[in-house]
């Protein structure tokens, strides 16, 4: 036994100092593994792609072409240089595959792990022994009322189990990402297959375009939670602008998969908690600052994410619903459909890019305004969390009022969604002179001459 114990010490060692290299290298070294990641994964499914043949005779798409479809799957992209129903069923798996280890949470959760096993340095068991041996070799000075001894062995206790309960706690929030990961799409995957079983409409759009029930759920729920917003049809999302039940399915990925999924995450670690691992969950949801996951936020950080995508899907759902509900875009569809319809629209203005409506048809004050939210960052929030400091009250409300003040460029937004609202006839009739680009220049012209004004007069 005391060999195996010397040669599984041995190996500990050797095992720390190989991988000593390796964390440096990760720490200096991220983004460049990140791109090598990506060229990667893009390389190896244009070659795939290449060797798949497509589905129609008549066209061929060319090796760019493919290179640029791989590149923009494996990046979450969605910008397509072919139209999707070109693509093999076979072809289509592997741009399922390519979006399911390109998105953003199994990146991220990659990284997590990487961070966890190789650069942080998980406590030994050795040193737990050790340090009880050493305690236990100092018992003729205790006699002596040696009690500085007592206290430092208990000081290292408490940072041996402390180090001990955050490595724990990083393997915990892999497993439960992992989990997130994989549950909220297969429950996706098998919503939606249930869906297109049931409902004959949508069926019959799959079997006239000859698409496999399987690879479309697959593939849509895979691109939708990933945000990349490939559908396997070339009309994308617009042939099932009345299957309002997948709209519904869909936008619960679209959410979990990217502006909630800090808010769910954290909903998760809860509720598991609860469970199983009630003292990693009790130390995520404590020092979520502390975990180096930049998708793990604090409880106030995750409300005010979660008020302010509420807030961003209200402002849009409203000004699309008062300028388009009766407008060519929405014709055809009756009263729930066009509720549904424009709250899928809204919330896919948000880097999803899927669409159920002809965006070269719709007023230029919705253009203007889902310009914006793609403009936004995924977790923008609208009311950023105070630092937590020893000075309250009055410094606190005053950082959170500074914080609500709109900046300039937004300013110049608002102006040019109010002027393309009030001069949307104008801009129909005469679009030579009213147009996005004129107003925009006229506004910034407008809001910007006073302060050129001030600068002439002034001596």
């Amino acid at each position: 036994m005391k060999m195996f114990s010397y040669i599984g010490k041995k190996l500990e060692q050797l095992c720390s100092s190989c991988l000593c290299p390796l964390a440096f290298t990760l720490r200096v070294n991220w983004f460049s593994l990140e791109l090598l990641y990506f060229l990667f994964i893009s390389t190896l499914g244009f070659l795939i792609l290449h060797s798949l043949d497509v589905r129609t005779t008549t066209f061929t798409p060319r090796n760019l072409d493919l290179s640029f479809t791989s590149v923009s799957a494996a990046t979450v992209s969605s910008m397509s240089t072919v139209e999707m129903e070109v693509f093999s069923n076979s072809q289509l798996i592997t741009m399922t595959i390519l979006m399911f280890i390109g998105g953003e949470i199994f990146t991220s959760l990659v990284g997590h792990y990487i961070r966890t096993f190789f650069v942080h340095d998980s406590p030994k068991d050795g040193n737990k022994v050790d340090f009880c041996d050493t305690q236990s070799s100092f018992s003729d000075k205790i006699e002596l009322n040696d009690l500085s001894i007592i206290e430092f062995g208990k000081q290292k206790s408490d940072q041996f189990s402390m180090e001990d309960l955050k490595h724990q706690s990083l393997k915990f929030l892999g497993v439960v990402v992992l989990f997130y990961f994989l549950f909220v799409q297969f429950l996706g995957v098998v919503s939606v297959l249930i869906y297109l079983s049931v409902i004959s409409s949508a069926n019959s759009i799959l079997n006239h375009k000859g698409l496999h029930l399987l690879t479309f759920s697959t593939f849509t729920i895979v691109s939708t939670f990933a945000n990349c917003g490939f559908v396997p049809t070339n009309e994308n999302m617009l042939v099932f602008r009345k299957n309002s039940g997948l709209l519904l399915i869909l936008i619960v990925q679209i959410l979990l998969g990217n502006t909630l999924y800090p808010p769910a995450l954290r909903f998760s670690i809860w509720f598991i908690g609860k469970f199983v691992k009630k003292s990693e969950s009790r130390y995520l949801l404590k020092n979520s600052k502390d975990i180096e996951y930049g998708h793990l936020y604090s409880y106030l950080h995750s409300i005010f994410l979660l008020v302010t995508v509420l807030v961003f899907i209200m402002v849009q759902y409203i000004l699309f619903s008062s300028m388009e509900w009766s407008s060519e875009s929405l014709s055809g569809l009756n009263v729930y459909q066009k509720l549904v319809g424009i709250l899928f629209q809204t919330v896919n203005s948000r880097y999803t890019g899927e669409s159920i409506v002809d965006l070269s048809t719709i007023s230029s004050a919705v253009l203007v305004l889902f310009v914006l939210m793609m403009y936004l960052p995924p977790y923008t929030s609208f009311l950023p969390v105070a630092e937590e400091s020893s000075e309250q009250g009055r410094k606190r409300s005053r950082k959170i009022m500074d914080n609500l003040i709109f900046s300039q460029p937004l300013y110049l937004v608002i102006f040019v969604i109010l002027v393309c609202i009030t001069e949307r006839k104008q801009m129909v009739d005469d679009p030579l002179n009213f147009n996005v680009l004129n107003i925009v220049v006229e506004v910034v012209r407008y809001l910007t001459l006073p302060s050129f004004l001030s600068l002439t007069i002034s001596p």
